[in-house]
């Protein structure tokens, strides 16, 4: 990764490991303009760019830095996705980032096998994904 890349050294270790090992000679914009927003978390924010532009990873690099934090031991993400086509793509993509870092990716929907989400119950963390209605109907 470039000496330009201001984001990249803000990642966890483990994370900036991931992105070598995927060949990745440096981050889309996205991807860098998000680093620091959200891992600093002192505002919302919006990711925007063109489709297959790196948006899930613009969110779940440094989300899944912070994660691997001390402070965050314990902690899980939601992850409220539309469409149950898109929380299947971005569980795929996220399973195989996490499976190297040691966080469980738990997609939720009307699809997916209730011992799954009872796993998810008995023992919440890491990433879960589900979308509206599965998170209403939990409510």
């Amino acid at each position: 990764m470039g000496a330009e890349s201001q984001g990249f050294s803000r990642l966890h270790p483990s994370v900036q490991r991931w992105i070598y090992d995927q060949g990745w000679t440096e981050l889309r914009d996205s991807q860098e303009k998000a680093i620091g927003p959200i891992l600093d978390g002192s505002r919302d924010m919006i990711i925007a760019a063109a489709t297959a532009a790196g948006k899930t990873e613009a969110a779940f690099l440094p989300i899944c830095s912070r994660l691997l934090s001390a402070e965050a031991a314990g902690s899980t993400v939601l992850y409220v996705s539309p469409l149950k086509a898109l929380i299947n793509d971005q569980s795929d993509r996220m399973e195989r980032l996490c499976e190297t870092l040691g966080i469980d990716v738990h997609p939720w929907h009307g699809d997916i096998a209730q011992n799954r989400k009872r796993e998810f119950l008995k023992q919440p963390g890491g990433i879960l994904l589900i979308t509206p209605e599965s998170l209403e109907s939990i409510l």
